[in-house]
This record gives structure tokens, sequence and C-alpha cells, in this order.
């Protein structure tokens, strides 16, 4: 079913027209592609000119990724419970469920996010080489911190991070499995909440130490 055009009245500003712009390009993106996407087809469902966003966005590539980019800066900041607690269960816990969160509340950021990984992220491998891995090193030393302390089991801690991305991403990417298997319909809150506890346990059960 074709996406619904995002309505501007005359008086709409700047930084509306730009949210139009880039809530289009999201559902364009995330049906078609990069290659597929066109910004002709973006501006008509922002309904506005085509000149208009290129005034905004120069180039199709431009606006990609902005929005690549505006997906990865809200998953990194979903890890702030690292830098403020001091207890890794409560903030390994908290980053799972934002995550989790995440998924269920923008299933299209995290289809664009895992189309663009699988053409081998050719538009923002830079940016997976400069900020995603320089966010990766200082959340690894933390959890080597706690490692060292007793606070962890001994692990590799960038494995441990690809496990939780796999598993929350699972809710976005996958919804349509999830959903055939569930009768034809999505999750219920009620199930969604109960799936999200497991996954916090499940994955917290492997790294805690055992109790004495």
């Amino acid at each position: 079913m074709a996406s619904e055009p995002i309505r501007l009245s005359r008086s709409t500003t700047r930084e509306g027209r730009e949210k139009a712009i880039f809530e289009a390009a999201r559902s364009v993106f995330a049906e078609f592609g990069f290659k597929g996407a066109t910004t002709a087809e973006i501006a008509k469902r922002a309904e506005i000119p085509k000149a208009n966003l290129h005034y905004y966005f120069p180039t199709k590539e431009a606006l990609y990724r902005a929005v690549t980019e505006d997906v990865l800066t809200a998953w990194l900041e979903a890890a702030s419970s690292f830098d403020e607690s001091a207890d890794p269960q409560e903030a390994i816990a908290a980053y799972i469920g934002a995550k989790m969160d995440m998924a269920r509340a923008d299933p299209i950021g995290s289809r664009i996010w895992a189309s663009e990984i699988l053409r081998g992220a050719p538009v923002i491998g830079d940016f997976l080489e400069t900020t995603l891995l320089d966010w990766i090193k200082s959340r690894e030393t933390i959890i080597r911190r706690w490692i060292k302390a007793g606070k962890l089991v001994p692990m590799e801690p960038r494995y441990f991070f690809y496990m939780i991305w796999a598993t929350t991403q699972h809710y976005a990417d996958f919804e349509g499995q999830m959903v055939a298997l569930n009768g034809g319909k999505p999750l219920s809150n009620a199930q969604f909440e109960k799936a999200k506890a497991q996954v916090i346990e499940t994955l917290l059960r492997g790294v805690l130490p055992a109790e004495t």
C-alpha cells in the first residue's frame, strides 16, 4: 500500500518543511532502498516541488546520509545509561530496554539501516569507521572495567553488543515474520513488554556472575 503524502500548509515553517521532507524520505528509502528511491517520489510524498527539496538537501545522497545518521545517533544516545550508572546490571538492562523500545517505535529507521549495511554501507561507511567505532571503543572500556571489578563475567564486549543489536533490531527488521507467527497480528503492548523483559533477563543472565 502506498504511503499517504505528508500534508504541508502554506504557513509551514522551514523546520516543518525539513521535517516533512525527512519523514517522506524515510518512507521512500524504507520502501525502495537507496538505489530505487528518487527525489521526485520523496518530493511527491512531501507535497512540495522537487526544486524545494533540493534547496534543503542538494542530493539524494545528502538526504540519505541525514536519515541514516539520525538513526545511528538515536541508537548511540540510547546507551547513555553506561555513563549514568555504575551498576552494570542497571546500565545494560536500560540500554537493551531502550533499543527494544526504539525498534518498536521506529521500525522504518531500523530497516533503512539494515538495508544500508546489507549493501556494504557504501554511503555511510565513513560514519561507521569514525563515529560508531569511537562509540563502541568507549563502551568496551566501561565493560572491561566492570569485568575487572568482578561485576561481569569475562567476555569480549564487542561481541556482546553484536548480540544486543541483533536481538533488539529483530523486532523491527523481522516484524512481518512475528506477525505471521502471531496469528496475523502485531505483538500487543503486553506481548511486547513480556518479550522485552525476557530479552533483558536472558542477555543479563549470560554476563552476570553467578551468585555465591
